[in-house]
């Protein structure tokens, strides 16, 4: 849990330091943790950057974290991120994010292909 309630005191932080005048917190809720590891938490400031997030044990995957943030860039565009971290990594979702153009079909009939064959033996 420590680690935790470092990381809200980082991004306490980081939104101080954010453009060139400090940021008035508005909405803080944070749930201690339960017995079971799982948590919540949501911040807001008055220019309207918000960040919720909550984790939780995954059965033998461990923890999982959901969350959002949003804020509004420089250019007035509103920037809004869903993202996912568990044993796989960090998934992040928005608008904003450049996506990988399509494969190729032939390329993607090859990968078919090869999926289709079996394991190596000679390790």
């Amino acid at each position: 849990m420590k680690f935790f309630k470092e990381c809200i005191l980082m991004l306490l932080s980081l939104l101080m330091v954010m453009g060139q005048r400090h940021s008035r917190i508005i909405r803080n809720d944070f749930v201690e943790s339960s017995p079971d590891g799982a948590y919540k938490w949501a911040i807001q400031t008055d220019e309207n950057i918000f960040h919720e997030q909550r984790g939780y044990i995954n059965g033998d995957a461990g923890l999982l974290v959901e969350g959002q943030y949003q804020y509004t860039a420089p250019d007035g565009q509103v920037i809004n991120v869903l993202y996912r971290a568990d044993e796989n990594g960090f998934h992040a979702e928005g608008a904003h994010i450049p996506t990988p153009p399509p494969i190729p079909p032939a390329i993607q009939r090859a990968l078919d292909y090869l999926a289709t064959l079996p394991p190596p033996t000679d390790h």
